[in-house]
């Protein structure tokens, strides 16, 4: 555990130093671009913070490959490099964007070939499903379902890009979840605890935490589409590394470890998908508004959730915490249900359950009650938030 509290220490200090830096020229040269119709801030920002997270996280990177502790992925470091390549690549894309506002089929090309160097170049690959140990038929659906997973991911996370400390905020909250389930999930599975995943989400929680301090309210400095996209990239490809590190036993409820561990086999699956809850169903969301008006589903527009929460009379600091508790809820509730297949929690799943009831409950009544005006009253001017 030591070895990823550094990595987090490490990768935050760098990325707060790096983003500073980045803020500072980027303000010098005025590297930021003019306010868009469907922006919520008023003041313009610099958008390259993406720049500083990926730096941070590639020197984190690099300073563990000679530490013994994590020679468990660098022993074959093919991935390591698919996933530097892959990062490099929408970092720069995400930075073409962010200056000059790229045609959406050139993002979603790139998108598309980074997800490729890490289903292939990288070898990894979503090879089964927690569904009674199937297995997919062949290289290429493994290969296609890699690829279309982590494109969702990358753009379910870029979608809530909208005001100050949201995406950084909730990335940081999932992927702390994310790491505690990880390093829990290796050392029971694989009697480590050393992991590829466990160390990728301790990088991320790092870097988040270290942006969060020019990125908190008011913003300096925007991670834009490199750093969201850097991300859901990162995000998506730890999910896809725990699910390929479980062993098949732990897919079969039957001839593995029994039917009370089904659902710990789920959680590969589940559990990332539970942490970009709010992201994926922002994303859903608006592919369907926007092609049912038939437009292009990656055509901006200003019906985010976010921009609801703010719409139905929340603050932007307001909105954004609203979003922090629900992220936090949800991760934490199905996180208590995975502690019930171990043997010191065994059976305990109302726990889980009980607390994710309550936690709803609490955020329904947070988000449908106004924090910034009430009915009839008018409305206070929109505070500098971060863009769309």
């Amino acid at each position: 555990m030591r070895q990823y509290l550094f990595t987090i220490l490490l990768t935050a200090a760098l990325t707060t130093a790096l983003a500073w830096a980045v803020w500072r020229l980027s303000m010098r040269y005025k590297l930021y671009p003019g306010i868009r119709e469907r922006d919520v801030h008023k003041t313009p920002t610099p958008r390259l913070g993406g720049i500083a997270m990926f730096l941070g996280i590639v020197i984190a990177i690099l300073v563990s490959a000679p530490n013994p502790f994590f020679q468990i992925f660098w022993g074959d470091p093919r991935a390591v490099w698919a996933i530097l390549g892959a990062s490099l690549l929408i970092v720069l894309v995400g930075v073409a964007d962010d200056l000059w506002d790229l045609d959406w089929t050139i993002k979603l090309g790139a998108q598309f070939l980074a997800a490729g160097i890490i289903a292939v170049g990288g070898g990894l690959q979503i090879y089964a499903l927690p569904i009674g140990g199937m297995t997919l038929v062949s290289s290429w659906t493994s290969i296609v379902l890699t690829m279309f997973s982590i494109v969702i991911v990358m753009n379910a996370v870029n979608f809530i890009d909208g005001l100050d400390g949201l995406v950084a905020g909730v990335c940081l909250i999932a992927n702390g979840v994310f790491f505690v389930y990880s390093y829990m999930l290796t050392r029971d599975t694989l009697t480590t605890n050393s992991s590829l995943a466990t160390f990728l989400a301790a990088a991320m929680v790092g870097a988040c935490a270290g942006f969060l301090v020019l990125n908190w309210k008011p913003a300096k400095l925007f991670m834009g589409d490199a750093g969201a996209l850097l991300l859901g990239l990162l995000m998506a490809t730890s999910t896809i590394v725990v699910t390929s590190q479980l062993p098949p036993s732990l897919l079969d409820p039957v001839e593995g470890i029994g039917r009370s561990q089904l659902f710990g086999a789920f959680l590969p699956t589940l559990l990332p998908l539970v942490v970009v809850l709010l992201p994926l169903a922002d994303f859903g969301l608006a592919v369907l508004r926007r092609t049912s008006a038939g437009k292009s589903p990656f055509a901006p527009d200003r019906k985010h959730l976010h921009h609801r929460m703010l719409d139905l009379g929340h603050s932007d600091r307001d909105a954004v915490l609203i979003f922090y508790a629900w992220t936090a809820v949800i991760s934490l509730a199905v996180l208590l249900m995975y502690l019930a297949t171990r043997e010191d929690w065994y059976g305990q799943y109302w726990i889980g359950v009980v607390f994710g009831v309550i936690g709803v409950a609490a955020c329904l009544v947070l988000t449908l009650m106004p924090t910034r005006r009430t009915l009839g009253a008018p409305e206070a001017p929109t505070p500098a938030a971060q863009e769309a």
